[in-house]
């Protein structure tokens, strides 16, 4: 038996009159945690054990209130149990409901389920606690790996340094803020055919709404065509050039944050996957985004502001 589940398992109120042994008990996925459905006589819940060394760059305490805010939002599922030291969780599990991945996403109702749903989410009229600045988290992480002595992948510094021409793009036309994911990979979007639910709120903050979409859309693989389908439900019309090309900044900066995450995830000796190699994908496709002519095209759309 998990030791460590055990312990966190009965260190749950909801629990109390139950014991392990007398409960089925099945992992999910999860690259940094652990995730395991428990089936008791009284329901079915999601409990999750944070992973080793998330505590250095996640603060629980955000996460909670974020966490909540996004039920309230109707867009997460409902939260039973959250322990703030140890990041320990337990949600409801939802019901006739399966976790999406790339295939499920090319199905256009899916596609238009989660436009919807992020669209929910940027409307909550509670904004979150606490700011995602995309270049501040690139230099937190870099901080840490600083002190982890970590080495990064070979191409990377080429890559920052472009960076800097999406960064002065965006900040000259910024617009407001909004309750975002800001880490929505397809595992974390929940479809029961009726609504997609959004869950996993680790490193929710607020930020440019277009993060969430431009991320989405990388890690669930869009075409173009997807996008469009994607974007339309957000917006409820066609996407302006502006918009699609703030997207599309975010999906080159998403693998460049999202490279520097997984060489954290690799000096930190974390099992579940290889992550030197997840890091060194990222990069790549980074990399080749960025030598698109098209991207260029999408810069100057984002330079130029939006039309009025």
């Amino acid at each position: 038996m998990d030791k460590e589940l055990e312990i966190a398992f009965n260190g749950i109120p909801l629990f109390s009159d139950q014991s392990l042994d007398t409960v089925n008990v099945e992992r999910l996925g999860g690259l940094t945690n652990r995730n395991f459905l428990i089936e008791t006589s009284a329901g079915k819940y999601v409990l999750r054990l944070a992973g080793d060394g998330t505590d250095e760059y996640i603060d629980r305490i955000r996460e909670k209130k974020n966490a909540e805010i996004a039920v309230k939002a109707g867009v997460n599922a409902e939260i039973l149990f959250f322990d703030e030291g140890s990041g320990t969780m337990v949600t409801r599990f939802i019901d006739n409901a399966f976790t999406m991945d790339i295939d499920k996403f090319k199905d256009t109702g899916a596609l238009e389920r989660a436009g919807q749903a992020f669209r929910k989410l940027h409307q909550s009229p509670d904004l979150f606690e606490g700011e995602f600045e995309l270049f501040n988290q690139i230099d937190q992480y870099l901080e840490v790996l600083k002190k982890l002595d970590a080495r990064l992948p070979d191409g990377y510094s080429e890559v920052q340094k472009s960076a800097e021409q999406v960064r002065a793009a965006l900040s000259r036309h910024t617009l407001p803020r909004a309750a975002c994911h800001c880490d929505p990979m397809v595992e974390n979007c929940i479809d029961d055919g009726q609504k997609i639910f959004i869950i996993d709120f680790e490193y929710a903050g607020n930020n440019d709404p277009m993060w969430d979409l431009g991320d989405l859309s990388v890690e669930g693989n869009f075409s173009e065509e997807q996008e469009h389908i994607f974007l339309r439900a957000y917006f409820g019309h066609e996407p302006s050039a502006f918009d699609f090309g703030r997207m599309v900044m975010y999906k080159a900066m998403c693998d460049l944050l999202w490279t520097l995450w997984g060489v954290v995830q690799h000096a930190n000796q974390n099992p579940v996957d290889d992550f030197w190699a997840y890091a060194v994908g990222r990069l790549a496709r980074c990399q080749t985004l960025m030598a698109d002519p098209a991207f260029f095209e999408h810069l100057a759309a984002v330079t130029d502001g939006p039309q009025r």
